[in-house]
C-alpha cells in the first residue's frame, strides 16, 4: 500500500515509479503493427520504397565486408557483385517512363532464377547515401548475409534483408514502448500510421532511424521522469546521433529543472547527448568528412540540377538570416500539404496515394490517441517545453535539407519527406494529451487503426499487383469525387 501511494503522489507531478500496465488494447494495436510491416515487406515490389535501390547497395557494401564508399571521378559508390546490382539495374527498374506500370509473379521468377547468367562485378553508385553510418544498415546487411547462407538467390537474400531490417524495428519500437513512462499510446499511434509500416518493411534506414527516434525518446523520458536507464541513455545516444544526428535534441524531452541539488538527471542527459554529438562528429570526420555531391530535379524548374556545397548554403544563412526564415517559411506553408499526405501513407517512391477518405481516418485515430490520454499529469510549462523540442528538431531537419539537398542558393528547402517527422510526432502528441483518456477516445482509435491500416494494404496490393500505377506523383483530381474518395490514386 506505501509503494501504491507513492506511485500515485509521484504520478499526479509526473514523476512515476512504475509505467501503468499494457492494456488489451494497446497488445492488439502492437500486434496490429507487426502484421502491417512484415504484410509491406512482404507484399511491396523490390526497391519501390523510396531510395532503397541504393539502401540496398549500402547494405550489400556491408555484408561484402566494406564500410565506405569510393569515388572515381564524380562518381561515388563500390565494387559490388553484378548479379545483386542487377536486380534494380535490369530487373526492377525504378526509372521508368510515366506509364502504367503493374508488377506480375513472372517478374519475380525470371529474377530469381538469373544469378548464373550475371557472373563479376561492376562499380555501383549511391552517392545518396555514401555518408550514412553502417549501424543504419547493419540490420539489411545481416539479412542479406542469412539470406546468402542459406543459399537463396540475390532475390531472396533480399527479402531476407528485408525482414531482418523489419524485425529490428519492431524489435526497437516494442523496447520504446516498454520503456515509456507514459504516453504509451502517443507513440502507438504514431507507429500505427501506414508510413511507418511501409517504411520499416523495406531496407531503408528508416527502420534504425525511427526505432532509435522512439527508443532514445523514451529513454530520456525514463531518465527524467524515474531516474532509470541511464546506460540504456549513454548507449542509445551515439547511436541515435549515428541515425540521424537532427534527431539527437529529442533527448532533451528528459530535461526538467533539477529537483534538489544532487539531482543528476538534467546532466546525465546532456551529457548523453554531448556524447552522441562527438561521435556524430567522428564519424563524419572518419568517413572523410567531405559531402557526396548528388544531381536532384529542382520541384521548382524542373531541370536536373547539383546540390549546392554546404558551405556554400550555410553561408546564404549567415549571410541573411531573415531571409532565410523566410524561405523556411514559405517552404513549409507550400509543403504541408504533402507532408502531411506522406506521413500518414504515400506509396511507391510517393507515387501512389491512398483513397483520400483514409486521409481524415488518420486524423482521426491521431486525434484518438491524443484524447487516449497520457497516464500521468504535466504543467503547461512542460507541454510548451515539449512542444519546443519538437519543433526545434523540426527546424533542424528542414535546415539539414537546405544545406545538403538542395540547388545552390535555392529560395526554397528542397527533399524534405513528411517521413522525416515521424520520430518527433509521439512527442508532439505526448504534449497534446490530456492527463486520463477521454471516454470513448481508444474505442475509435482501435476501430480506425484497424480501418486505415487494411486500406493502406489493400491500396498497396492492388496498386503493385493488380491494377498497376503510374511512377509520377499522384496527387487529388479536380473530378471524379467519388473515386478518388473510395479507391487508390492508380485507380482514378
Amino acid at each position: 500500500m506505501r509503494n501504491e501511494r507513492i506511485g500515485s503522489a509521484r504520478a499526479k507531478r509526473g514523476d512515476m515509479l512504475f509505467a501503468a500496465p499494457w492494456s488489451a488494447l494497446e497488445r492488439l494495436l502492437l500486434a496490429a503493427i507487426c502484421a502491417a510491416t512484415l504484410f509491406f515487406a512482404l507484399v511491396t515490389p523490390p526497391f519501390q520504397a523510396p531510395d532503397e535501390n541504393q539502401h540496398y547497395m549500402k547494405a550489400l557494401l556491408l555484408s561484402e565486408g566494406g564500410v565506405l564508399a569510393t569515388q572515381r571521378g564524380e562518381a561515388i559508390g563500390a565494387q559490388l557483385p553484378r548479379a545483386a546490382i542487377d536486380l534494380h539495374a535490369v530487373d526492377f527498374p525504378t526509372d521508368v517512363p510515366v506509364t502504367l506500370r503493374r508488377f506480375e509473379t513472372a517478374m519475380l521468377a525470371h529474377s530469381w532464377n538469373a544469378d548464373a547468367s550475371r557472373p563479376g562485378t561492376v562499380f555501383a553508385e549511391f552517392p545518396n547515401v555514401a555518408s550514412y553510418a553502417p549501424t543504419l544498415y547493419a540490420p539489411g546487411a545481416a539479412g542479406l548475409l542469412i539470406g546468402d547462407a542459406l543459399g537463396l538467390p540475390r532475390l531472396g537474400s533480399f527479402y531476407a534483408g528485408r525482414i531482418v531490417n523489419a524485425l529490428i524495428a519492431l524489435a526497437l519500437l516494442i523496447a520504446a514502448l516498454r520503456l515509456l513512462p507514459f504516453g504509451r499510446i502517443a507513440m502507438l499511434g504514431v507507429a500505427l500510421l501506414p508510413t511507418f509500416a511501409y517504411q520499416i518493411g523495406s531496407l531503408s534506414p528508416d527502420a534504425v532511424i525511427n526505432g532509435m527516434g522512439f527508443l532514445g525518446l523514451a529513454l530520456a523520458l525514463r531518465v527524467g521522469f524515474m531516474g532509470q536507464a541511464s546506460a540504456g541513455l549513454v548507449l542509445a545516444a551515439p547511436l541515435l546521433a549515428l541515425a540521424k544526428g537532427v534527431y539527437l535534441p529529442l533527448m532533451a524531452a528528459g530535461l526538467r529543472w533539477p529537483q534538489h541539488r544532487r539531482d543528476m538527471r538534467p546532466w546525465l542527459i546532456l551529457g548523453a547527448m554531448a556524447l552522441g554529438a562527438a561521435v556524430f562528429v567522428g564519424w563524419m570526420k572518419f568517413s572523410g568528412g567531405s559531402q557526396a555531391l548528388y544531381h536532384i530535379m529542382s520541384r521548382k524548374t524542373g531541370e536536373s540540377v547539383m546540390t549546392a556545397p554546404l558551405a556554400d548554403q550555410l553561408a546564404v544563412i549567415l549571410n541573411d538570416p531573415v531571409g532565410y526564415v523566410r524561405i523556411l517559411t514559405s517552404s513549409v506553408i507550400e509543403r504541408a500539404p504533402v507532408y502531411a499526405l506522406q506521413i500518414v501513407g504515400r506509396f511507391g517512391w510517393n507515387a501512389i496515394l491512398l483513397p483520400l477518405v483514409a486521409y481524415p481516418l488518420a486524423a482521426v485515430m491521431l486525434g484518438a490517441a491524443v484524447l487516449s490520454g497520457a497516464e500521468a499529469r504535466f504543467g503547461v510549462g512542460q507541454r510548451l517545453w515539449w512542444l519546443a523540442v519538437a519543433g526545434g528538431v523540426a527546424l533542424l531537419i528542414e535546415t539539414a535539407m537546405y544545406l545538403t539537398g538542395t540547388p545552390p542558393g535555392a529560395d526554397f528547402i528542397q527533399g524534405t519527406q513528411g517521413r522525416y517527422f515521424l520520430p518527433v510526432l509521439p512527442l508532439v502528441l505526448l504534449a497534446l494529451s490530456p492527463d486520463r483518456a477521454v471516454r470513448g477516445a481508444r474505442t475509435v482509435l482501435g476501430t480506425s487503426a484497424a480501418a486505415l491500416l487494411l486500406i493502406a494494404m489493400i491500396s498497396a496490393y492492388d496498386s503493385f499487383w493488380v491494377h498497376g500505377f503510374v511512377t509520377s506523383d499522384g496527387m487529388p483530381p479536380h473530378d471524379g469525387l467519388t473515386r478518388a474518395l473510395l479507391l487508390p490514386s492508380p485507380r482514378w
